[in-house]
């Protein structure tokens, strides 16, 4: 039996292989049961987001409510908003 990781939108999740691994991210879009959509507001801007496979992504069990609730609305996102989200992640490694 596989075991599925559930993410919601405006998530932070830490990548663990690729790239980008050693990263923090936000969900911006779930694509289906395998796949996300990832943003820093950095390298990874939120008009090109990163599509990752949800097993290489570790979840740090934090939703950014303001984020979540633009992105439930479809509303834009800043990259400001996500860098500024995501700084004390980022900031920690």
């Amino acid at each position: 039996m596989k075991r599925v990781k559930v993410l919601a939108l405006g998530e932070v999740v830490f990548s663990l292989s690729g790239r980008d691994a050693g990263r923090f991210y936000l969900v911006t879009e779930i694509i289906d049961d395998e796949y996300v959509s990832i943003v820093d507001g950095n390298l990874r801007r939120v008009d090109s987001p990163k599509k990752k496979k949800i097993k290489h992504l570790k979840t740090e069990g934090v939703v950014i409510d303001k984020i979540r609730e633009k992105l439930e609305q479809d509303k834009k996102i800043f990259d400001a908003e996500v860098k500024s989200a995501l700084r004390p992640y980022n900031g920690s490694i």
